[in-house]
């Protein structure tokens, strides 16, 4: 009995391990890598959220108002620079866009706002051209 018990936990293990490896690889970006925040073409500012919770309800189009909006972003301008400290794949699901986005943690390292840490979407960053840092881009392609 106590042998079952012990591979059972082995095997929780295991397949915890594989999941979380899986995850990491799906991700889009490396922590410890520089990017660019900017948004499209018609809006270049990133908000910069205080959570990542937020940051998924927003996605999703749950928010609500322009007053709780503000009470929990910073608006970087685009070019800011960042470093990237943690990244969740897939856990968006913005309301107006067919595909999944990751979140990703960063640490803004120029502007107005630099030192503060917060949340950004996917789509929000870009490698950071001409950096003597590591590259933020994983070359594993996002399904």
């Amino acid at each position: 009995m106590k042998r079952l018990v012990c591979l059972s936990v082995a095997l929780a293990c295991l397949f915890q391990a594989r999941a979380m490896a899986e995850s990491q690889a799906l991700c889009t970006v490396s922590a410890g890598g520089r990017v660019v925040l900017e948004s499209d073409a018609v809006d270049p500012d990133v908000f910069l959220w205080d959570s990542r919770d937020r940051l998924i309800d927003y996605a999703a189009g749950q928010w609500g108002n322009t007053r709780a909006i503000f009470a929990h972003t910073v608006l970087a301008e685009p070019g800011t620079q960042a470093m990237v400290v943690a990244c969740y794949p897939s856990v968006a699901h913005p309301k107006f866009s067919a595909g999944d986005e990751d979140a990703i943690g960063v640490k803004i390292l120029s502007g107005p706002h630099r030192g503060r840490y917060g949340w950004v979407l996917s789509s929000d960053i870009h490698l950071s051209r001409g950096s003597a840092g590591q590259s933020a881009v994983n070359a594993v392609p996002k399904n």
